[in-house]
């Protein structure tokens, strides 16, 4: 704590104040992302940062107002502590011990929370001091339980199959699967990584694998004939930006444009960031499982060994798709919380000027489907069975994850 308050009066007078946005859940969210954009941080370990960061702010949060069910860490909060100042000691300290490159970006945001919330950031009063004390012990205590949780494990030598549908190394890489450990990671709210385990691929000979192999051929070629200027570049923008970046943008401007709480805010984090992190594990769980070829190793095999998908093929298994996976874990959520059809757009940050605007949480997710199979890397079962997953693993965590502790609310706009 006395780092925290050290840096607090050093760097106080150095900010100029920031107009409120009055919400400082959504606003250090925002600043998680853009920590991870800058970075550069890929889409499997930004799950991970972004479950331990929103539990860490959420656990903060409740922990002082003890609405809902804790997730980790035991609500114990000192009397009179700051819940705004609580929800910012605990985005900034683990954000600080996971993305240590962006820590300037982090002490900035943490003096504009203070500007906003008290008078005098460099003697900011014990409410604030409380809610910094308290916010600082629950990320330490998210980071710790986490530090073994398989991150860094060393996956047993892999081989590769011989038969038909076997993955085999896929250009532009050539390697081995990447990831493998998060097949086996420990699990955020899954009782276990298999938990939803997809039936998996169909089998070589049936109507439907040919059917699928025949669309992501056609639609999925570098030198496509039949895809569209727009499909086109629907998969380069879905390709474009992880996951978490995209979806918490989503999340972020639906909790402020509803009049919502603070707590709230946090809980729908919360459960937003779960849910993509297990929905990571559960779909590498799969892939390892199956360990499926991809589009440009099965048609090769098929007589066309020239084809090639128009956006690299991501160096791991086929089945099922991340993407599809990751991005209906957080669609769930949010459907949940706003109902399934609520307006909204869609960024990259690596795309800018480019946007996709969706009437439903439905037809986001089923665009990211159709949008692997026109980057060539993924069949359209795949994609299917992977929004399955993220569905069924994002309906786990809203039954058992940050439940109310009163009354029957289900959703943020519920409550």
């Amino acid at each position: 704590m006395k780092k925290l308050v050290s840096l607090v009066v050093v760097v106080a007078g150095l900010v100029a104040p920031a107009v409120a946005n009055a919400d400082v859940v959504t606003a250090w969210n925002r600043t998680m992302v853009t920590g991870l954009e800058a970075a550069h941080v890929g889409p499997q370990p930004s799950s991970r940062i972004g479950a331990i960061v929103e539990t860490s702010v959420f656990d903060a949060v409740n922990g002082i107002e003890r609405r809902y069910t804790p997730f980790h860490v035991t609500p114990d909060a000192p009397p009179g502590a700051s819940r705004a100042a609580a929800a910012a000691s605990a985005a900034y300290t683990a954000l600080v011990a996971l993305i240590p490159s962006q820590q300037s970006l982090f002490e900035q945001q943490l003096q504009s929370t203070l500007v906003q919330i008290s008078d005098d950031p460099a003697d900011p009063g014990q409410s604030v001091l409380r809610g910094l004390d308290w916010g600082q012990s629950v990320a330490n205590a998210i980071l710790a339980w986490r530090a073994n949780d398989g991150l860094n494990a060393v996956p047993p030598p892999y081989v590769f199959g011989t038969s038909p549908g076997d993955y085999q190394p896929t250009p532009p890489l050539f390697g081995l699967p990447l990831f493998r450990q998060y097949a086996t990671m420990t699990p955020w709210a899954l009782t276990a990584p298999s938990q939803f385990l997809p039936p998996g691929p169909p089998s070589l000979t049936s109507a439907r694998w040919a059917q699928d192999l025949a669309e992501v051929q056609a639609y999925g070629s570098a030198t496509s004939t039949v895809r569209t200027a727009w499909e086109t570049e629907t998969a380069r923008f879905w390709q474009s930006d992880t996951p978490v970046a995209m979806w918490n943008r989503v999340a972020d401007d639906l909790a402020e444009s509803h009049d919502t709480t603070l707590s709230q805010n946090a809980r729908l984090l919360a459960l937003t960031n779960i849910a993509m992190a297990d929905a990571m594990i559960a779909t590498f769980n799969a892939k390892n499982t199956y360990n499926f070829w991809r589009p440009v190793t099965a048609i090769a095999a098929m007589g066309d060994p020239t084809w090639s998908p128009l956006l690299p093929t991501p160096a791991f298994q086929e089945y099922p798709s991340a993407h599809s996976t990751v991005s209906a874990a957080p669609a769930t959520v949010l459907a949940e919380f706003y109902g399934d059809e609520t307006p909204f757009t869609l960024t990259s940050a690596n795309m800018p000027g480019v946007t996709r605007d969706f009437t439903s949480f439905t037809e986001a997710v089923q665009q990211v489907e159709s949008a692997r199979v026109w980057a060539g890397f993924h069949f359209r079962f795949s994609c299917e069975d992977g929004a399955t997953l993220g569905a069924n693993v994002a309906n786990w965590v809203l039954a058992t994850v940050a439940l109310p502790v009163h009354g029957n609310e289900t959703g943020q706009l519920r409550g």
